[in-house]
């Protein structure tokens, strides 16, 4: 294992996040705080409360979800698109540097960005509304391995992308409308029938019913299900991946 080039491609990723400080942590906080004031005063003046809990903390684990899907995906495919756009993919093609390791390290930047931001939102939130986290543990398993699997994710669409236009396409045209139909501000059982059934379908469904199980025990799913759900989407990330290499499938592009 060559930790040196894992390190290198970690600490340079790590620092254009230090560059950009006010795009990539700022911005987001700014937006999901909006998100929070305009949905809880408009909605939660209307929904005191859902199964117990009060609308304004109900809302909080499913805004974190959506920032971190987006933030995850995002940073990972500018991340691995940028190098094949300068064409600085090839010193990292030639260097002695196994997939693996540009992986970890590519991936495990975009995911610690995504789960420092997914932080600094639960401690903003915590100014607004009283925060219960049930299961600490459970919450910060949830938290790693989202991240983990959506930063995979963006890794394959930054490998796939052909411009700047197709990195944004599925976080905003795909993502977002998956997370805000997901359940992240109302529960699924207040559906009818019908599209309670259909919400299942949308894989982001279990992972804002997980998440949010960890902080007030209450979940449109079993949590179990939620895990094997983030499990197997991991493990789909992994093979795509794993196939990239493999083929050499548009990385020398």
């Amino acid at each position: 294992m060559n930790w040196h080039a894992i390190w290198a491609i970690y600490v340079f990723e790590m620092a254009r996040t230090g560059r950009t400080i006010g795009q990539s942590i700022v911005a987001p906080v700014i937006t999901t705080s909006l998100y929070f004031v305009v949905f809880g005063a408009a909605i939660g003046s209307r929904i005191t409360e859902i199964e117990g809990v009060q609308y304004g903390a109900f809302i909080v684990p499913g805004l974190v979800m959506l920032t971190l899907l987006t933030q995850s995906v995002t940073n990972a495919s500018f991340g691995i698109y940028f190098p094949r756009f300068t064409g600085t993919i090839y010193e990292i093609l030639s260097a002695p540097v196994s997939a693996f390791e540009v992986v970890v390290g590519y991936v495990g930047a975009a995911a610690t960005k995504s789960i420092i931001l997914g932080l600094i939102i639960l401690a903003t939130a915590g100014f607004f509304v009283p925060l219960r986290i049930a299961h600490p543990l459970w919450m910060l398993g949830f938290l790693v391995l989202t991240a983990i699997t959506f930063s995979l994710f963006g890794f394959i669409i930054g490998v796939w992308a052909d411009g700047f236009e197709q990195l944004q396409f599925i976080p905003l045209l795909v993502i977002t409308p998956l997370t805000f139909l997901g359940g992240t501000f109302y529960s699924v059982s207040i559906l009818p029938p019908v599209w309670q059934t259909v919400t299942l379908f949308n894989p982001v469904t279990y992972l804002v019913s997980g998440f949010r199980w960890s902080f007030y025990e209450i979940a449109d799913v079993h949590v179990g299900v939620s895990l094997g759900m983030t499990t197997l989407f991991l493990i789909l990330c992994l093979a795509a991946v794993w196939w990239i290499f493999r083929t050499g499938y548009r990385l020398k592009t």
